[in-house]
């Protein structure tokens, strides 16, 4: 008969770790799966907790806690008392049965007899949403406290991975607001497990859209290009965090290696460094055989600082999603919040640094705050690859060539995984000219980012803009409410002469950053000029919102000018660009170093005015 069955109202589907009914699908935990199916198998019999566990975990050791929360979890989606157990029943001292009646998907019911499923439960359910422990040396450092190890290891052979991703921790707290701290501690594991040179560790903005996927692990692989995948849970109560981990080959979904830990994050680090040690292990033997993974010294960081740092960057993260600059006044808050509680803490400054830079509207104290956060970051921590590339950030704006090469190098030195820290140095190369090993650096980013666009650079420099267009719309799929992604269209669709697509990218910008004045504006004109009118009128309100100081935007209003036709109004924003670089470097603007770059500028390439500007500013007369 078919893998699939009916347990009471719901559809069950093995192979997709899948349960539904009235349209609501929900996706189980694969070793969670595999007890439903167990108990459905012997559906109204007794099954002992003892023949679960060797069936479920035939090869692992694992306490009854393992399978005590895959009852939990299947009695919570079934919405099942087990004082007043409808569908799971837990015979004292015995083990658990199945009461409710199964049907299979063909049709033959039997409420009594239990259904034959067969083996159903092949390769694609031995695996879960379990990891967030695999190889991280600061995740564990900044939150696993006493620990404490469950469970053990075990892969029987060693199997060589070359590409790695880290799909987004699934929350098992009570509290959904914790969805922040599964986030962060996503970010941490892969930060950490990119120091490792020989593996290929995605992004985490491609592995983000896979968040409570229902696609299977060889789907996700080939999509993403990997060879291995982690997968893990976060539950967390009060001061108490359990963590389990799973390390599996992608394509054959063949799980390698799982473990699971538990701690008191206002503890001591007593036994942080075997852990590290035992994780480390695991991850040289069955990622990179012949090398050595880096172990940092033990740190101890106060859960306060993670609850502030974690909660920092997820309001970071929304910038260009609504509301403006406030996500990253937000954030800054937070960050300056784990910053007094641990001076010492140096990815608290590094975000410090980020929130302040590519402001709508920034002032000098911001340009400030920028320079002193990342140079105080990497002071306290040499080794910071996100503190070198914001630090490169930095001076490619402020126009200082040479530092900014160095420091984006030295931020791929310390971790050769850094997509965005490739990309940087890719479009720093291409400013000044240097086309070719600026394209290679942008490749390199696409192939460790691929769920996002670090091509755009090369395919404009290219002029290839209808590619381009589909590209950015692809990500558009994704990301139907991010500002930046829609004033990227609105500039390609502007260049192409496409005036309906531009103009509606222009006002789906303005509402996202907050500015519903501007995009009615172009709403009323439309009706009455057109689309091309309706620009027009919409590149008057963002100039009127530079005056009145709510948008630092000189360069972009320069392009469009220029591409309009309107070419003395776009050399007026081109100086205003200039005479104001003390805070332009830290805006969210086109920035006078990509004056090579703007295809929006390129009516004015052949001015004597613009060629003075490429001089003042520093920049190698553009080559074709």
């Amino acid at each position: 008969m078919s893998s699939d069955f009916r347990v009471g109202h719901w559809l069950v589907e093995p192979s997709r770790n899948s349960i539904s009914r009235n349209g609501t699908s929900l996706r189980l935990e694969p070793k969670v799966m595999e007890v439903l199916v167990c108990l459905a198998e012997h559906a109204g019999e007794t099954l002992s907790k003892e023949k679960l566990v060797q069936r479920v975990w035939p090869d692992t050791f694992v306490t009854d806690d393992a399978l005590k929360h895959c009852i939990s979890e299947l009695r919570r989606v079934f919405e099942d008392d087990a004082r007043e157990p409808r569908v799971i029943e837990t015979i004292a001292k015995r083990g658990y049965r199945l009461v409710v009646p199964i049907e299979a998907v063909n049709g033959s019911k039997d409420s009594s007899t239990p259904v034959s499923l067969g083996p159903v439960m092949g390769s694609t359910a031995r695996r879960w949403w379990v990891g967030a422990a695999v190889a991280t040396i600061i995740l564990l450092s900044v939150l696993l406290v006493g620990v404490k190890r469950i469970g053990s290891d075990n892969a029987s052979g060693i199997v060589p991975i070359h590409s790695l991703a880290v799909l987004p921790l699934q929350n098992l707290s009570n509290d959904p607001a914790q969805e922040y701290f599964s986030d962060g501690m996503t970010d941490a594991l892969i930060t950490d497990l990119a120091q490792i040179g020989s593996v290929k560790v995605i992004s985490r903005t491609s592995i983000m859209r896979y968040k409570k996927t229902a696609k299977s692990l060889p789907e996700i692989a080939r999509e993403l290009s990997v060879d291995g995948v982690v997968e893990g849970t976060l539950q967390r109560a009060g001061a108490r965090v359990r963590i389990t981990a799973q390390l599996i080959q992608a394509l054959s979904d063949r799980h390698l290696w799982a473990n699971t830990y538990e701690g008191d994050v206002h503890d001591t680090f007593a036994l942080e460094r075997d852990i590290a040690e035992d994780i480390a292990r695991h991850v040289q033997e069955r990622i990179i055989p012949t090398k050595t993974m880096r172990t940092a010294e033990p740190k101890r960081v106060d859960a306060r600082v993670l609850e502030a740092y974690f909660q920092g960057n997820s309001n970071l993260q929304s910038f260009g999603k609504g509301g403006g600059d406030e996500e990253n006044r937000k954030a800054a808050e937070y960050f300056q919040r784990a910053i007094d509680a641990e001076p010492d803490f140096a990815p608290a400054y590094v975000g410090l640094a980020k929130t302040h830079l590519y402001l709508l509207w920034p002032s000098k104290q911001d340009a400030e705050i920028v320079k002193k956060a990342a140079e105080h970051a990497l002071a306290l921590d040499p080794n910071s690859s996100d503190a070198n590339q914001t630090l490169g950030e930095v001076n490619e704006r402020s126009w200082n060539w040479q530092v900014a090469e160095e420091k984006y190098r030295r931020a791929i030195t310390i971790n050769p995984n850094n997509a965005d820290a490739h990309e940087s140095l890719g479009r720093l190369l291409m400013e000044l000219g240097r086309l070719d090993d600026g394209y290679r650096e942008a490749e390199t980013a696409q192939t460790l980012d691929p769920g996002s666009d670090h091509l755009s650079d090369v395919l404009e420099r290219q002029e290839q803009f209808d590619r381009l267009i589909d590209r950015q719309q692809e990500l558009l799929k994704f990301h139907p409410n991010d500002g930046q992604v829609h004033a990227g269209l609105f500039r390609l669709y502007l260049r192409q002469g496409m005036y309906k697509q531009a103009s509606f990218h222009l006002e789906q910008a303005a509402n996202l950053f907050n500015f519903p004045e501007s995009a009615a504006a172009m709403r009323r004109a439309r009706a009455v000029a057109g689309d091309r009118g309706a620009i027009r009128v919409g590149l008057r309100a963002w100039e009127h919102l530079f005056s009145t100081h709510q948008i630092f935007a000189p360069v972009n209003l320069a392009g469009v000018n220029a591409t309009l036709g309107d070419t003395d109004r776009a050399f007026y924003w081109l100086e205003q660009a200039y005479d104001h670089r003390d805070i332009g470097f830290v805006a969210d603007d086109m920035g006078l170093e990509r004056l090579n770059m703007d295809f929006l500028l390129d009516p004015l390439r052949s001015d004597p005015r613009f060629k003075d500007l490429v001089r003042r500013v520093g920049l190698p007369e553009r080559t074709p």
